[in-house]
């Protein structure tokens, strides 16, 4: 009986030392299901490469992001634009079909100015109702919505989808837009933290330019810890989604790793934004492909490939900025032409056959290989123009197959 006593003590003693760990319970079992989603891009945030119809329905070639939309246009002129759009660009059908393809995942882009705008900051707010619904239809499908911050205050990244395009970004340098962005993921937390089953995780912000230094790292990592959320793991089932800054993996070996429950790194893989990757020919573009499933299934953290897509060049117009051409066929300034732009993106009709097979194979060997983590959500399910990065278009024109575990190419990355 001493012995059995002491059993039972122990036990008992182990159970109240880790009350974080039974008590921490995310709406999805992250680590051992894989999460495969795609991301709803272009909705609620804009980007002139997705529509690109409502920018140059302005007639103002100075509109190249949000800001500017706001800025440049009558207010209830751009209100209504966007209010069609907001209605009509995602709607419960898109959800629907989205779990028809057996996803389980969806990631909503989302700016800092639905929550809050601040003086002299010309953004046009109505967001937060379409959040709602789309938490309502996440719901109603048995999806898991991210709720993911696209853009903060003063701008994280420079890019035309943070909101505002500019040379450099300002968001690391200002306290008060720092505090801001926090107080915004804590008000997400708050609104959604019932509903952890529906909103696994939320993503504190996209994209934060590490590249830019040191001091942009270092804000960084203070924002993710001070944007854990309710800064205990025994007050809140939300996962924490970081993202890796554009950092290699191992610079965030061993990060909110102890001490912390629910924590999981974002990372964004792409093969066309460099020289020497739009160049890469088939082959290379699945060999890279496929390298990365190591890294992926040694991380400390669950990590998710939360961007990635199966087209293999910068041909989609606009994608690299409104008037701003492709690196592949070099009409970008500066840079060399690797081949035609003709066939490679827009309508999927004027796809070669050639062309689909490759895609099919390049899109296999990133899911083989990101499955090696936690899973992957594709960037986008839909856009006017750019069908090789269309996971709808993909549907149906045969390089994604209708079961995302149905695979024609299971050895490619062997």
């Amino acid at each position: 009986m001493p012995l059995l006593n002491s059993l039972l003590s122990l036990v008992v003693l182990g159970l109240s030392a880790a009350p974080s760990v039974l008590s921490f319970q995310p709406g999805f079992n992250y680590g051992s299901e894989k999460v495969r989603g795609v991301n709803l891009g272009g909705w609620l945030v804009l980007e002139p490469w997705i529509t690109p119809s409502i920018f140059q329905n302005t007639g103002n070639s100075a509109i190249v992001d949000e800001w500017t939309f706001g800025e440049y246009q009558d207010y209830d002129t751009a209100l209504a634009a966007l209010q069609n759009h907001w209605n009509s660009w995602i709607t419960e059908d898109d959800f629907e079909a989205i779990a028809a393809a057996g996803l389980n995942h969806v990631r909503l882009p989302i700016g800092y100015w639905a929550f809050a705008v601040g003086p002299g900051e010309p953004y046009i707010t109505g967001q937060l109702d379409y959040l709602d619904k789309a938490i309502t239809w996440a719901s109603n499908h048995n999806l898991k919505l991210i709720i993911d911050l696209h853009g903060a205050p003063g701008s994280q990244n420079g890019f035309d989808n943070s909101g505002q395009k500019m040379p450099y970004p300002t968001w690391q340098t200002n306290q008060t837009d720092i505090d801001r962005t926090n107080d915004i993921i804590k008000t997400i937390v708050s609104m959604v933290d019932s509903e952890y089953q529906t909103v696994p995780i939320i993503a504190p912000l996209n994209e934060p330019a590490g590249y830019n230094g040191t001091q942009m790292l270092s804000v960084v990592k203070q924002y993710w810890q001070d944007s854990y959320p309710d800064g205990s793991s025994t007050e809140s089932n939300t996962v924490e989604l970081i993202h890796d800054a554009f950092q290699d993996l191992s610079y965030w070996d061993g990060f909110m790793v102890d001490g912390y429950d629910g924590v999981a790194m974002d990372t964004h893989i792409y093969q066309m934004f460099t020289y020497q990757q739009v160049a890469y020919n088939y082959s290379e573009h699945i060999s890279e492909a496929c390298s990365h499933g190591s890294s992926l299934a040694d991380f400390d953290l669950w990590i998710i490939v939360g961007e990635w897509t199966p087209a293999s060049t910068d041909c989609a117009t606009w994608l690299n900025g409104r008037g701003t051409g492709a690196r592949y066929d070099g009409t970008l300034s500066g840079t060399t032409a690797d081949g035609s732009c003709t066939g490679k993106t827009g309508n999927a009709t004027t796809f070669s056959t050639e062309y689909k097979q490759f895609m099919r194979q390049y899109w296999e060997a990133q899911v083989i290989s990101y499955e090696k983590g936690s899973g992957w959500i594709q960037w986008t399910w839909k856009a006017e123009n750019a069908d090789d990065w269309s996971y709808q278009a993909g549907l149906e024109y045969g390089w994604i197959p209708q079961d995302p575990t149905n695979l024609e190419y299971p050895n490619i990355c062997d």
